[in-house]
C-alpha cells in the first residue's frame, strides 16, 4: 500500500483545499499560482498533524524524508542551501489550520541559523548588526516554542543589556550588543534545559514542526477553538508552512507590515494597514513597536506602495472578498507572505458587503451570506454618549468599535477569575500576546499602551466585536507593579475606566453610554434577506414603546404580547393586588372593573402602532401569588412592628421611672419626652390596627397561594378557568379595543392566545368564553370583530394531543423556555446556576437547551406537533416566541420544519431576519425532499 504523501510545494498544493492545507496554506499556494511574489515554500499537511496526535505525539514515518525532498527544490530555486555556510538559506516556519486562528499558534522565524550559518549571513549581506539581530530573535523564539523556556527569562536578558548601554529601543543595539546577548540566550537555554542549543539546521527544522504541532493543543489554541465553537468537523489539527525567509529587518530599504485590501474597522475602500521599517512580522503583529499608518509609505517607499495598490486589486478581484495579507520588503523588493479573508467587525462588513454588490464583484445571496448572524450582535454594543462633556485622559489608536467600561485588570489570570465572578473588567496590557486568549474573553474591552490596528489585540477583539483601543502610548503601564501612570494621574488594579474603541479615547471612571442606531446599509441589506427569506418574523413586545421599535426593526407583527407585564406596571399593581385578595366574588370584580379600562388602553396603543400586522396576546400566565409580596417580606414586616411595639412600651416605662429621679435629669427627661413624642406619632401610623390586620390577611393568602412548584402549578389557562372574571376581562379589553380603532378606520388584526393548556376541553372551554364576550362586544359597537384564536404549545401533553386542539385553535405557538423544561425536567434557574455548565464543560449536554434550541429532543416534540396539527388543519399557522426564536441555528431550525413565523426580543430582529434569509438560501443548497422525515431533518444539524 502507497504510503500517503504529506508535503506539497506551494505550486502543487490545492488553494481551495484549506482542509486539507490550512487557510495559511491554501492561501500560499493560490497566490503563487496567480504570480504573485511569493517567497518559495512548501506544506506540510493536517493530515500529518492528525497523525500526530493518533500516534502517540510522534511524526508519521517518513515525513522528514519527503520535507527534505521538497527543501532541495527549494535550494534549485533560490540557489541557496540550508544550512550551508558560504550561501545559507533560512526558513520560516508556521501554523495555518483551515480556519483562522489569529496568533493562537506558533511560529518559528529565521529558521537555519547557527555559529557556522551566521558567519555566511554577515558575507553575504555586509552587516553583522542584522545577522545577530536575526540571530537573537531565532534563539529567542525557538527556545520558547520548541524548548519551552519561559519569553520572560529572554526578555530580562534584552532589557538589562539595554540598560547597561543606555539603549532605549532594540534598534539602539548594535553587533557587538547583539552578539553578547545571543550568547547569553544560548547559555540560559544550556542552563535550563541540560543541553547545547541545536545547531544542527535540520534537527531545527524538525523540532519546528513538531512545535507547531504541538501548538494546536496549546491552551489558547483550545479556549479560542472553544470560544468561537470551532468544532473539529470545521478545523482538525494545523499544517506547517515553510517558507523561504525574506528579512525586513535589512536595513532602511527593507520593511515588513500588514495590510487589507479595505479598511477592516469602516468598510472604506481603501488600502488600509500598517509597517515598520527595518523590522520583521512579528514587530507588527505583536504590538512590540507601534508601527506607521500605511498610507506613509506613500512618501517613504512609494514604488512599494504603488505594487501594494495592485496587489491589493488583484486578491480582491480574484478571492471576491477582503483580504488581509501579510508583506515583506527585503532591499527594495516586494513579497507577500500570506493572505486570508479580513477579520472585521460587523458595520465594515455590512458596508463592503453592500458596496461590492454595487461593484459587481459579488450577488445579493453572496452578500447576504457574508454578513453572519452573529456578526449583528456586535452592532448591538453600545457607544459613549454624545451628550457626555467629559475629556479622555489619553488617546490611542481606534482598533476595535464599540464602549466598554470595567475594572481596569493588568494580568489575563486575574480577567479571567474575576470574570468568572461576574465582574466586569478591562484587560490593561502593554501588549498582548496570544497566551492572553483567556484575558480577552473574560473581558469588556481592551487597552494597551503599545502596538498597532494590526496588532493581535485588535485582530482577536474585532473578532469578538470588543472594544479595543490600542497603542496608546501616553500611558504607561507597569503589570509588575499593576498601575497605569499618565504624567501623575496613578490606575490601579480595581478603578474603574471606560475606553472608546471607536475613537480611541480613554476615561478615568464608568462614562455614559447610549445604543446603537441601524445604518442605512444595514437597512439595506436585511432589505435583501427579506426579499429572500419565507419564514416570518415577529417581535415579543408589551408595550407600545417596544411595538414602535419593533415595527421600525421590521417586525412583521407581534408573536407575543405578555399581559402580565402590564399588571406589574407602579399604578396598576395595587389595583391587582386588590383583586388578588379580594374576599368575595363582588370585591373582585370591583378591582377588575378598574383593571379594563387600562389595559383595553394599552391594547389600542400596541394595535394602533402595529397598525395592519398581526398582533398575539397571551392572556395572563403567571401565578398570583407573583404579584403579592413574598411570605418572608410580610413576616419580617409583621416582625418589625412587633419589635416597635415593644421598644416604646419599654420608652414609656423608662419616662415614667425618670419622673422619680433627681431633677438634675430633667433635662434628659425633657428630651426623653420629646423623642418618645415623636415616636408615638410614627407608631399611630405604623401600628394601624386595620394596617396591622391587612398585613396579616396579605401573608395569610399568600401563604395559602404558595405551590410547592410553581412553574407546573396554579398558572396559565388553569388560572383562567378558576378565576373565568380575569380571562373575560382581559378578552373584553382586546375586543372592544380592536372594535374602537376598527371605528376609526384603523386595521387591527388581533389574537388572543392560552397559555399552558394541556388538553382540548381547556381550549375548548376558553374559546366559548371568548365566543360570549365577543357576541356581547359586536353588540354593543354595533360591529363585527375579526380576530384570530389559538394556544401556546408549551406542555408536552399538547404535543400529543396536537391534532385535537387544532380542532379548536387557528394557530399554534411555541412556549420553548416552558416546553424546555418540561421535556428536561430542569428548572431553568437552578440548572444554569447549578448543573448546566458542567454538562457543557464535560460534554453531556453539547450546548445550554435554554439557549440553544434542542432539536433531538424539543426538537422532535416541534415535529411531530406540526404534523398532527396541520393533518387536522393544513393551514395551521404555526409560530415560536420563546428566546430561541433569536438564536441563529435555532431559527434554522424552525425553518427546516415549516415553522410560519418566529418571534423574538426586539433587539434581536435584525438577527432573526438574517438568520431566515440564511436558512433559505441553505436550503436551496441542499434542495431537500419535498417532505421531510424527521431523523432527516435531524441530521441537518447533527
Amino acid at each position: 500500500m502507497k504510503s500517503p504523501k504529506y508535503v506539497f510545494l506551494f505550486e502543487e498544493a490545492d488553494g481551495k483545499n484549506k482542509r486539507l492545507f490550512g487557510g495559511k496554506g491554501a492561501g500560499l499556494a493560490e497566490m503563487t499560482r496567480m504570480g504573485l511574489p511569493v517567497p518559495p515554500g512548501f506544506i506540510v499537511t493536517t493530515e500529518a498533524c492528525q497523525h500526530y496526535y493518533e500516534n502517540k505525539r510522534k511524526l508519521p514515518k517518513g515525513l522528514m524524508e519527503e520535507v527534505q525532498q521538497n527543501l532541495k527544490k527549494i535550494e534549485e530555486k533560490t540557489g541557496k542551501v540550508f544550512g550551508n555556510p558560504q550561501n545559507p538559506l533560512f526558513l520560516s516556519v508556521r501554523s495555518g489550520a483551515a480556519l483562522s486562528m489569529p496568533g493562537m499558534m506558533d511560529t518559528i522565524l529565521n529558521l537555519g541559523i547557527n555559529d557556522e550559518t551566521i558567519e555566511g549571513l554577515i558575507r553575504i549581506t555586509s552587516d553583522g548588526r542584522f545577522a545577530f539581530d536575526a540571530y537573537r530573535r531565532f534563539i529567542q523564539l525557538f527556545g520558547k516554542v520548541a524548548l519551552g523556556v519561559e519569553e520572560r527569562e529572554f526578555d530580562e536578558i534584552l532589557q538589562k543589556t539595554k540598560q547597561n548601554v543606555g539603549a532605549l529601543y532594540d534598534t539602539d543595539l548594535d553587533a557587538d550588543h547583539l552578539k553578547d546577548i545571543c550568547e547569553q540566550y544560548l547559555m540560559l537555554i544550556k542552563k535550563r534545559k541540560g543541553v547545547p542549543f541545536p545547531e544542527n539546521p535540520m534537527v531545527q527544522l524538525r523540532l519546528a514542526i513538531e512545535a507547531v504541532f504541538k501548538s494546536w493543543m496549546g491552551k489558547r489554541a483550545v479556549d479560542y477553538r472553544r470560544e468561537f465553537n470551532i468544532t473539529p468537523e470545521m478545523a482538525s489539527g494545523t499544517a506547517v508552512n515553510v517558507c523561504t525567509m525574506v528579512f525586513g529587518n535589512m536595513g532602511f530599504d527593507s520593511a515588513t507590515g500588514v495590510a487589507f485590501t479595505r479598511d477592516p474597522g469602516t468598510g472604506e475602500n481603501i488600502l488600509y494597514g500598517e509597517y515598520l521599517v527595518n523590522a520583521q512580522g512579528e514587530d507588527v503583529v505583536a504590538g512590540i513597536r507601534t508601527p506607521k499608518p500605511i498610507q506613509e509609505m506613500k512618501r517613504e517607499m512609494p514604488k512599494i506602495y504603488r505594487e501594494l495598490e495592485r496587489v491589493r486589486k488583484t486578491l480582491e478581484e480574484h478571492f471576491r472578498e477582503v483580504q488581509d495579507f501579510e508583506f515583506t520588503v527585503e532591499r527594495g523588493t516586494l513579497y507577500i507572505l500570506q493572505t486570508r479573508n479580513g477579520k472585521m467587525n460587523a458595520q465594515a462588513i455590512v458596508r463592503t458587503s453592500k458596496e461590492m454588490v454595487q461593484e459587481k464583484l459579488i450577488s445579493k445571496e453572496q452578500a447576504i451570506l457574508r454578513l453572519k448572524p452573529s456578526d449583528l450582535e456586535q452592532l448591538l454594543h453600545r457607544r459613549i454618549d454624545p451628550n457626555f462633556k467629559g475629556k479622555p485622559i489619553a488617546i490611542g489608536l481606534a482598533a476595535s468599535p464599540g464602549a466598554a467600561s470595567g475594572k481596569a485588570v493588568f494580568d489575563a489570570d486575574e480577567a479571567e477569575r474575576l470574570g468568572k465572578m461576574g465582574q466586569k473588567v478591562i484587560l490593561v496590557r502593554e501588549e498582548t500576546k496570544p497566551e492572553d486568549i483567556h484575558g480577552f474573553f473574560a473581558s469588556q474591552g481592551i487597552l494597551t499602551s503599545r502596538g498597532g490596528k494590526t496588532s493581535h489585540a485588535a485582530v482577536v477583539a474585532r473578532g469578538m466585536g470588543k472594544p479595543c483601543v490600542s497603542g496608546c502610548d501616553a500611558l504607561h503601564i507597569d503589570p509588575k507593579e499593576r498601575v497605569a501612570t499618565l504624567g501623575t494621574l496613578r490606575i490601579k488594579e480595581g478603578d474603574l475606566i471606560t475606553i472608546d474603541g471607536s475613537n480611541g479615547g480613554v476615561f478615568v471612571g464608568e462614562v455614559p453610554t447610549v445604543e446603537p442606531e441601524i445604518s442605512k446599509d444595514l437597512l439595506t441589506l436585511l432589505g435583501w434577506a427579506d426579499e429572500i427569506r419565507t419564514l416570518g418574523v415577529r417581535a415579543n413586545a408589551d408595550t407600545p414603546e417596544d411595538a414602535l421599535k419593533a415595527r421600525q426593526l421590521g417586525a412583521e407583527g407581534i408573536g407575543l404580547c405578555r399581559t402580565e407585564r402590564m399588571f406589574n406596571a407602579v399604578d396598576r399593581l395595587p389595583i391587582v393586588r386588590e383583586m388578588i385578595l379580594a374576599s368575595s366574588k363582588e370585591k373582585r370584580a370591583e378591582a377588575i372593573a378598574k383593571l379594563l379600562p387600562l389595559q383595553k388602553g394599552d391594547f389600542k396603543e400596541i394595535f394602533r402602532v402595529m397598525e395592519g400586522l398581526p398582533v398575539t396576546i397571551r392572556l395572563l400566565d403567571p401565578p398570583l401569588h407573583e404579584f403579592l409580596p413574598s411570605a418572608e417580606e410580610l413576616a419580617s414586616d409583621l416582625r418589625n412592628i412587633q419589635n416597635l411595639e415593644s421598644a416604646l412600651s419599654s420608652m414609656e416605662n423608662i419616662s415614667k421611672a425618670m419622673k422619680f429621679l433627681d431633677p438634675s435629669f430633667r433635662e434628659s427627661l425633657k428630651l426623653l419626652e420629646h423623642t418618645l413624642g415623636e415616636i408615638t406619632e410614627i407608631k399611630e401610623k405604623r401600628l394601624d390596627k386595620k394596617l396591622i390586620r391587612k398585613q396579616q390577611e396579605t401573608l395569610r393568602k399568600v401563604k395559602e397561594m404558595m405551590e410547592i412548584n410553581p412553574m407546573l402549578g396554579h398558572r396559565g389557562v388553569r388560572l383562567g378557568i378558576t378565576y373565568p372574571e380575569i380571562y373575560r376581562m382581559q378578552i373584553q379589553a382586546i375586543l372592544e379595543a380592536a372594535a374602537e380603532l376598527v371605528k376609526e378606520g384603523i386595521a387591527v388584526h388581533p389574537e388572543i392566545m392560552v397559555p399552558q393548556v394541556c388538553t382540548a376541553q381547556e381550549l375548548k372551554w376558553v374559546y366559548q368564553l371568548v365566543k360570549k364576550v365577543q357576541k356581547e362586544v359586536e353588540k354593543s359597537y354595533g360591529i363585527q370583530i375579526q380576530f384570530k384564536f389559538g394556544t401556546m404549545i408549551e406542555v408536552v401533553r399538547a404535543c400529543m394531543r396536537a391534532g385535537r386542539l387544532a380542532e379548536v385553535a387557528d394557530f399554534f405557538s411555541f412556549g420553548t423556555n416552558d416546553l424546555t423544561q418540561a421535556t428536561f425536567s430542569f428548572s431553568r434557574e437552578d440548572a444554569e446556576n447549578k448543573f448546566l455548565p458542567l454538562y457543557n464543560e464535560r460534554k453531556i449536554l453539547q450546548d445550554n437547551p435554554f439557549e440553544v434550541l434542542d432539536v433531538k429532543g424539543v426538537g422532535r416534540l416541534m415535529m411531530i406537533t406540526i404534523e398532527w396539527g396541520r393533518k387536522t388543519k393544513p393551514d395551521l399557522k404555526i409560530g415560536i416566541c420563546g428566546e430561541h426564536g433569536g438564536h441563529p441555528e435555532s431559527v434554522q431550525f424552525c425553518h427546516s420544519i415549516g415553522i410560519s413565523y418566529v418571534s423574538c426580543s426586539v433587539p434581536r430582529l435584525p438577527i432573526a431576519r438574517l438568520s431566515a434569509a440564511h436558512a433559505k438560501l441553505k436550503e436551496r443548497e441542499r434542495k431537500p425532499p419535498e417532505k421531510y422525515d424527521p431523523d432527516d431533518v435531524l441530521s441537518i444539524f447533527f
